[in-house]
């Protein structure tokens, strides 16, 4: 779907024209792909008036939305190391989160959703209820570690009587708290993930009207056990969304290499 006048319009001619939203994928560790593309749109002065995010999209939207640069999460991510979230504990899962958890406290720079400089929904999957839950309010740091809970790495996370766990269970675009048709960038994280089947929705670029998508192809993916590869994604996603703000718009999509 295109919306009106966007044909033959570059992505930066795009995002300068109006106010939009920034939503970004799940995609295991690639928070690193994320924020190398928000450095590339904070650097042109083009940030977004509020933000949807999924596991990996939203750690980097409530981060961002916080109140951290996307150069200052980009600098917490190249120091990362396993040892600062990796807390083998029985249950389900493998990690308990504790550290994860300390690390967004000491990380964020707010604590709630109501003191954020822009609106930010969050996407985790509900286990009791198998839907997904859009968290908009209340406790920020329990919201994104909820969203992130990757399944058999993380236990679930138990906010305000729900079990929750990865928002890229049920809602991979990390949209579904979008309402309407307001104007909004997509950042889509194409999956490699062994339990998605090939063809499947979910891995698929979502349409709607006023969203216009960014692809990213061949960027480096990060796992616990190489972090240094999400150095070079971050680094890839950045020289290459800068790139992508010069090319025309194409049926609302513009992919361009890592």
């Amino acid at each position: 779907m295109v919306a009106s006048g966007m044909q033959n319009e570059t992505l930066g001619e795009w995002l300068s024209a109006a106010p939009f939203s920034l939503a970004m994928s799940s995609g295991f560790f690639s928070f690193f792909a994320h924020t190398g593309m928000l450095r590339a749109l904070e650097s042109e002065g083009l940030t977004p008036k509020s933000l949807f995010g999924s596991s990996a999209g939203a750690l980097v939207a409530g981060g961002w939305a916080a109140g951290l640069s996307a150069d200052e999460l980009g600098c917490e991510l190249q120091s990362l190391k396993r040892s600062d979230f990796w807390d083998p504990k029985p249950g389900l899962g493998l990690l308990g989160g504790r550290l994860f958890r300390a690390k967004l406290e000491e990380l964020l720079p707010v604590e709630t959703f109501s003191e954020c400089r822009a609106p930010v929904s969050i996407s985790a999957y509900d286990l009791g209820r198998r839907k997904t839950l859009v968290l908009k309010d209340g406790e920020l740091a329990s919201a994104i570690m909820a969203s992130c809970a990757f399944p058999v790495l993380f236990h679930p996370v138990r906010r305000d009587g729900s079990l929750l766990s990865d928002g890229g269970i049920a809602d991979r675009p990390g949209l579904d708290g979008m309402q309407g048709s307001e104007r909004t960038f997509y950042h889509h994280i194409a999956s490699r993930s062994p339990w998605r089947r090939a063809g499947s929705k979910a891995l698929q670029i979502p349409s709607r009207e006023s969203m216009v998508s960014l692809r990213i192809t061949e960027l480096p993916r990060a796992n616990p056990f190489h972090l240094e590869r999400g150095v070079l994604a971050m680094q890839a996603a950045f020289d290459a969304t800068k790139r992508a703000l010069g090319c025309p718009i194409e049926g609302s999509v513009v992919s361009v290499a890592g």
